[in-house]
This record gives structure tokens, C-alpha cells and sequence, in this order.
């Protein structure tokens, strides 16, 4: 009998132990889960103009996935704990986010959103503590897989809903406020929806036509940056199926891999205004320096333990860091837009070194497996991906985000083999 999209099982023990209900349910729980990461349901239930963060409905919609996380756990504790365990930094990295409650800026604030990044990190621990790497790829397609499809529509039948009116008319987004959001999402969709398809051939034509739509949705976003991390991720990926044919084609693609790099990063370097350029940005990339420069300034004040979890860019007092930065950058953002200068910002120097030592641990690990498993399929393009998009954008260490949860979750599982799986 075949493997069931759903089913844990090793392929040899398929035929001995069919997917029963509950494991259906299990699949189909972990799937709904992350579809609620992604809010891709908040823009068109509430508008593009409220904050999530700010409305106690929008943050009581996120139980239900944090109470799968939690209910995960409680199935397989031993296992979450191993999992955890061999995440050591990640750990650490949770724990400063904890102690920030005692020198935040706004601690009710930062106690609350410690339970909601406690619980997101959780649901990305679970996923790879529970789930062999074609399950998972799988798991991460469907949910990818439906927010495309879902995407598509309101594109194409409200436009009102779907399509940008202001500052790029005409633009798609999709079922998120921006363009952008649409574009990075879906360059994410496509190099989990094409590792799901290598990764299980059978249903290939499923993901494999879901990773045309998310192609064809960056494209229709507009957003020149999402394009040009898909194309890395593309890059990633054709690299990961090159090197794992044997040693040789491993060697010669780890070359091409450096030399490519280094080339890229002399253009970067030597021809900044044409690269801006071919993305359709200033040299400030679109304002996001002038954040940089005005965060700094406040990591400056408080360069070891930052003003606490979460607590900076909704503070309302008008003379603390977020004032300051706004009147610095001539406008108010809503994040860093770098994930490395967010952890700084809000955890100090301790937040910063064990974000930064849980990313090098998941690049030695990606790195590893390139050669040694077939999980990088999903893995590295995925690392390759959310490591460009975290120089631009807030994505690391957030609560209530899909992009965080499948981070952890790939990076605990490259330390947590299928043979350590528990059906």
C-alpha cells in the first residue's frame, strides 16, 4: 500500500501500519497550526490597517496553535525534551527572552509576548521532534500549498482584498498587507514546495504545481528582493541536488558555490548602485538604514541588555527609544528590519550572542547535511532564504510567525535524525 501524505511511518512498515484517524489528526492539527502562524487570515478578516499585535482578539485567534504545540508535547515529552536538549542555544536564546521581563521598558507587555514566543518556538520543536523529513516537507507543502492557492483567488476575485491600492497600485499581496509580505512568503512556498515534491515523489505533481503558482505570485508581487531570494534559493537547492550525486560533484559544487559567493559580494561591494538598481531601491534601502542607524544609536544607551522582549516598538511614552528613533528616521516603523539589530535592540548583547550561535549551530548543521542527508532538500534552501531575508526584515526570535516556527523547526531537526522517530 502506499505511503499516505500524513503517515510517520517508515515506508517498509507502511503495509503493517496503515495511518489511523489519529494520526490523521495529528497531520492535520500540525497543518492548521501553521496555517495560523501564517496570518495570512488577519489582513482580509480585519483590514490592512490594524496591528495584531495591538487587538487582544487577533491574539487570543493564536491559541488554538499554541495549544497544539503544547498537546504535542504532552504526547511525546520525552522526545520534545531530546529535541531540546540538543538545541542548547535556542534554549539560552528562550531563557534571555525570559529574564528580559526584569529590565523591560514595558515588562506586562514583555511577560506576555515571552508565553507567545515560548509557545511558537514549542510548535517548531514539536514539528521536528515528531515528524521523519518527508512527513515534515510535506506538512510545511500543505500549508504553503493552501495559503498560495488561497492567495491566488483574492488576487484574481477581490482585488480589492488582494491587490495593493496604495504606494503600488496594482501590485499583489495576497492575503497579506503588502506586497513584500506576499513576495517573501512565496519565495519561502516555493523552495519548501519544491524540496516536498524531491522529497516525495509520488505527489510531486502537487507540490511541484504548487511551487509553479508561488513562482508565478513573487513575480505578480513585484517585489524585486523576493525574487532575488528565490533565485538563491533556486541556487541552494540545485546546489544541495548536485552535491549529493557523489564526492566529486560535491567538491566541484562547493566550488562553484565559493566562487559564486565571492563574486556576488564583489558586485555587491564595487557596483552598489547598479545592484540597487536591478531592485528597484535607493542607496537606503528604502529607509531601512535610516532605522539602522537611529536602533543603534539606542542599543548605544543600553548596549547589554537591551529594553526587553517586544517591548520597544509599541511604546506609546513618547520620550523612550521608539521616540527617539522615529524622530531620527523621519517615520515610524514597526520592527529593526534586521533581524540581528532586533535581537540587540530588545536582548542586548547576551540575546544577540545565542541568536547568533543557535544560527551558526543551524549553518554547520545545513552545511552537514548537504552531503549526509536528504532533509537538506528542505533544510538549506530554506536557511539560504530566511538568512537573506533577516538582513532586511525582523524575523528572528518573533512570536505568532510561520517563518520563526519552520526556522527552529529545521534547524532542531537537521540534530534529530528519522531513525530517533517514534511512531
Amino acid at each position: 500500500m502506499g505511503r499516505a501524505p500524513w503517515s510517520d511511518v517508515a515506508p517498509d512498515q507502511a503495509q503493517h501500519r496503515p495511518a489511523d484517524l489519529f494520526t490523521i489528526g495529528i497531520f492535520l492539527l500540525s497543518v492548521g497550526s501553521l496555517l495560523i502562524y501564517t496570518q495570512g487570515w488577519v489582513m482580509p478578516l480585519f483590514g490592512d490597517k490594524v496591528d495584531p499585535a495591538a487587538s487582544t482578539l487577533i491574539r487570543n485567534l493564536f491559541l488554538p496553535a499554541y495549544a497544539a504545540g503544547l498537546l504535542m508535547f504532552a504526547l511525546q515529552p520525552g522526545q520534545g525534551t531530546k529535541v531540546l536538549v540538543r538545541q542548547p542555544f535556542l534554549v539560552l536564546l528562550m531563557l534571555i527572552v525570559a529574564a528580559s521581563t526584569m529590565w523591560s521598558i514595558a515588562p506586562d507587555q514583555t511577560s506576555r509576548r515571552v508565553i507567545a514566543v515560548g509557545c511558537t518556538t514549542l510548535s517548531g520543536v514539536m514539528l521536528a521532534a515528531r515528524y521523519r523529513w518527508s512527513t515534515l516537507a510535506e506538512i510545511v507543502g500543505a500549508c504553503f500549498l493552501v495559503v498560495t492557492v488561497a492567495s491566488l483567488i483574492v488576487c484574481m476575485a477581490v482585488p480589492s482584498i488582494g491587490r495593493m491600492t496604495e504606494l503600488f497600485p496594482g501590485a499583489w499581496r495576497g492575503l497579506w498587507p503588502e506586497k513584500n509580505s506576499l513576495g517573501g512568503n512565496m519565495a519561502l512556498a516555493f523552495v519548501s514546495l519544491s524540496a516536498a515534491a524531491l522529497l516525495n515523489k509520488k505527489r510531486a505533481w502537487l507540490w511541484g504545481g504548487g511551487a509553479a503558482l508561488a513562482l508565478f505570485l513573487v513575480l505578480m508581487s513585484t517585489s524585486k528582493t523576493s525574487l532575488v531570494s528565490l533565485l538563491l534559493g533556486v541556487a541552494a537547492l540545485g546546489f544541495v541536488m548536485v552535491a549529493r550525486r557523489g564526492p566529486a560533484h560535491g567538491v566541484a559544487a562547493s566550488w562553484t558555490a565559493v566562487t559564486g559567493i565571492t563574486l556576488l559580494a564583489g558586485f555587491i561591494i564595487f557596483a552598489s548602485d547598479v545592484f540597487f538598481a536591478i531592485l528597484g531601491k535607493d542607496a537606503t534601502l528604502t529607509g531601512r538604514t535610516k532605522i539602522w542607524a537611529a536602533a543603534m544609536h539606542q542599543i548605544q544607551l543600553r548596549p547589554w541588555t537591551g529594553y526587553g522582549y517586544g517591548a520597544v516598538w509599541d511604546e506609546t511614552s513618547g520620550w523612550g527609544p521608539l521616540a527617539w528613533i522615529v524622530k531620527e528616521a523621519q517615520f515610524k516603523a514597526r520592527h529593526a528590519h534586521n533581524a540581528w539589530l532586533e535581537q540587540w535592540l530588545g536582548l542586548g548583547i547576551g540575546g544577540l550572542a545565542a541568536f547568533g550561535l543557535f544560527w551558526l549551530q543551524a549553518l554547520a548543521m545545513n552545511i552537514v547535511a548537504v552531503f549526509r542527508d536528504k532533509g537538506a532538500y528542505l533544510a538549506f534552501p530554506y536557511f539560504i532564504v530566511y538568512s537573506l531575508m533577516s538582513l532586511t526584515e525582523s524575523i528572528g526570535t518573533v512570536y505568532n510567525d510561520l517563518r520563526w516556527v519552520l526556522f527552529v523547526a529545521l534547524a532542531a531537526k537537521l540534530t534529530w535524525p528519522d531513525r530517533y522517530v517514534k511512531d
